[in-house]
């Protein structure tokens, strides 16, 4: 069988797997595979697996997709400027999650750090930036997280209690 032949009965589990990757109002599947059949075509040989190789294209086809994606739903609009009183409030949050962040226990400052930074690292990049393995950053991010919910948690009812805005 050519390699033609052979990628050209891929086709459905392209499909199928970038339908899969695919979220709704955010990355189109045909952008997908589209995508990675630009892949396909940058590759000096076809590869000695294709099924595998697909699958595997999707994925990394689709990741920074939904990098970008994040990123822009965190995001206004241009035509949307905020107001002086909502960014006042926004200002007051980032120092109160940067207050919060500081009083964590042990490395979790760093790793949320690295969590909520600009930069979107990935957890292999935050575990060797971090010099820990990238099997303990899933229980390691949920303790800390589970702190600075509990000292965020604290702060609100606390302000609450007293008549002072968070």
């Amino acid at each position: 069988m050519t390699p033609e032949l052979a990628l050209a009965r891929l086709r459905p589990l392209l499909a199928a797997e970038a339908a899969a990757e695919a979220v709704p109002g955010g990355i189109d599947a045909a952008d997908l595979e589209q995508g990675v059949w630009l892949r396909l075509l940058e590759l000096p040989e076809p590869p000695a697996d294709p099924a595998r190789w697909l699958r595997s294209a999707v994925r990394a086809e689709a990741r920074p997709a939904l990098r970008r994606l994040r990123r822009e739903t965190h995001t206004l609009p241009a035509h949307a400027a905020p107001t002086a009183e909502q960014q006042l409030i926004d200002a007051e949050q980032r120092r109160a999650l940067r207050a919060a962040v500081a009083r964590l226990p042990g490395r979790c400052p760093e790793l949320v750090s690295a969590l909520i930074s600009r930069a979107d690292p990935t957890y292999p990049e935050i575990a060797r930036e971090l010099g820990i393995s990238q099997g303990s950053l899933g229980p390691l991010r949920s303790r800390c997280l589970g702190c600075l919910r509990t000292i965020l948690n604290t702060r609100v009812r606390s302000s609450a209690g007293t008549g002072k805005a968070p």
